[in-house]
């Protein structure tokens, strides 16, 4: 079973996944609040990771068009929702639900 090595902002987490599985999936399944709105669709790329190690395969068409339209991505960045999870990979989660929450409270503070 390939294992996943999830950076978060909050730490490190090792994770089990079932080969062939989403990876946006697993992190979801393994508690990890990784942002995700489209429902796997590369539309909107709030699932963006970063993938530090390993083989994540060929990015497809959709996702690659997707990513074309975004400026700034650091290099190696992928839609977790449109990687389907075949070896060991490290990936550092970009976007988190709390994070996102606590980003806006913040700005509504000032």
């Amino acid at each position: 079973m390939p294992k996943i090595q999830a950076t978060t902002a909050t730490g490190e987490q090792s994770i089990e996944a079932p080969e062939g599985k989403k990876l946006v999936l697993v992190i979801e399944d393994a508690g990890i609040d990784i942002l995700h709105r489209c429902g796997g669709n590369a539309r909107c790329t709030t699932c963006r990771v970063e993938v530090l190690a390993g083989d994540p395969g060929e990015m497809g068409e959709l996702e690659r068009n997707r990513l074309a339209m975004e400026t700034e991505l650091a290099d190696h960045v992928r839609l977790s929702c449109q990687i389907r999870v075949h070896d060991d990979l490290n990936v550092r989660v970009i976007n988190q639900v709390n994070l996102d929450a606590d980003s806006r409270r913040l700005r509504n503070q000032t």
